[in-house]
């Protein structure tokens, strides 16, 4: 059987950051990587899922809104990936940024924290992706991003 494109992929050489990982069509795949594959640093499940609230709210709510295709975490809990149809890649960078901006400034109620609206509510944590949206615009803002793999 053939690979997948994500398991071709050295991930022990993976850092922190944002790349593109696939491309079909007119969709991009980015992988934004915000901890070190296979290190035992993973985000935990909470910070995922609260991060995954607003991240997609907020990204759905931008200026590419309507080209979001999915957002979503990697099940080895070292990142997201984020679909995007027909923007150009140093815009989704910028919206990136911002959208993690609006997380960390974010007053108010959790997006989706009701049990209608969530199949797990009572396991989001607004501090949690406050806290992780600092530690992953940090590493983006202080990286040269040329979107691909070492």
């Amino acid at each position: 059987m053939r690979k997948i494109a994500s398991f071709t992929v050295n991930h022990d050489k993976i850092v922190e950051g944002i790349y593109i990982s696939r491309i079909d069509g007119d969709i991009t795949t980015y992988d934004m990587r915000m901890r070190k594959p296979n290190m035992g640093d993973y985000i935990d499940n909470l910070t995922i899922h609260s991060l995954e609230h607003m991240f997609a709210t907020y990204v759905r709510n931008s200026e590419i809104g309507s080209n979001v295709i999915y957002f979503g975490p990697m099940g080895c809990q070292t990142g997201f990936y984020l679909l995007v149809r027909d923007e150009k890649p140093e815009k989704v960078l910028q919206i990136v940024k911002n959208v993690f901006i609006s997380i960390i400034n974010h007053n108010g109620d959790m997006f989706g924290n009701t049990r209608e609206e969530c199949g797990n509510y009572r396991n989001l944590n607004l501090e949690s992706a406050k806290l992780e949206s600092e530690r992953y615009l940090k590493i983006l803002n202080n990286a040269v991003v040329t979107f691909k793999y070492e």
